[in-house]
């Protein structure tokens, strides 16, 4: 049976702040609004209570995300026995996707293929604001002052429309490259973020398909790939 550990005030406030946060909307609040809800002067105030509830074992912090926040299955099954409901999961937020990690691409197969998969992953869904199909890993350092760098797993939702802004997947001949999409009335233009590297331009005179281009999914996430060992 399990036996909950003795909090003090604060931290119970801050575990029902997580909890009523996950029952409204399906994830968990951010540092900053645990932090503006409850008056604390900085996120970091936040962040130390969170680890406290951490050791205590009645949370669990995922890296790599702002909502990185877990209730524990033991936690939710006491909580919501109290309460009187019936306990049941996954809840929105601790819903659970298995992703394909994607290795090299072969020129004219599509991205999903079999053979293009070297493993998956199970990962929370409430990781990412849009789900991903897939896991790219980034290769090299052209997204680098966006904090996308060489050996990342990019989480990817699959599609072939973008809008000017967005990071997306492309393929380019035998290559996929994960770049800032902007379409201008000549050209698609496929922007690094680092000034070592060039703005690959491909026209829209009905050559692009000629050069192998087609976008291949948007970027909805990263994981450090330290995460995952």
């Amino acid at each position: 049976m399990y036996e909950a550990p003795k909090l003090t005030d604060r931290q119970q406030q801050i575990l029902d702040l997580v909890r009523s946060a996950i029952e409204r909307t399906g994830a968990p609040p951010t540092r900053a609004e645990i932090a503006t809800e409850l008056g604390f002067k900085s996120a970091n105030a936040a962040e130390e209570h969170l680890q406290a509830l951490a050791r205590k074992g009645v949370i669990e912090l995922v890296g790599g995300t702002s909502r990185g926040i877990r209730l524990r299955t033991e936690v939710l099954r006491a909580l919501n026995e109290s309460r009187g409901k019936q306990f049941s999961l996954p809840l929105p937020s601790l819903a659970q996707l298995t992703l394909p990690l994607i290795g090299r691409v072969a020129a004219g197969s599509p991205i999903l293929a079999q053979e293009h998969i070297d493993q998956s992953y199970v990962v929370e869904a409430s990781m990412f604001p849009r789900r991903p199909d897939y896991l790219l890993k980034v290769r090299g350092m052209s997204m680098r002052d966006v904090g996308i760098m060489d050996g990342d797993l990019l989480a990817v939702q699959k599609t072939k429309d973008a809008r000017n802004g967005q990071i997306i997947v492309a393929r380019l001949g035998d290559d996929v490259t994960v770049k800032r999409f902007r379409r201008t009335r000549t050209s698609i233009e496929l922007i690094p973020e680092n000034p070592d590297f060039e703005t690959i331009v491909v026209p829209t005179d009905g050559s692009a398909a000629d050069q192998g281009f087609e976008i291949e999914g948007l970027a909805v996430g990263l994981i450090r790939n330290n995460m995952m060992m």
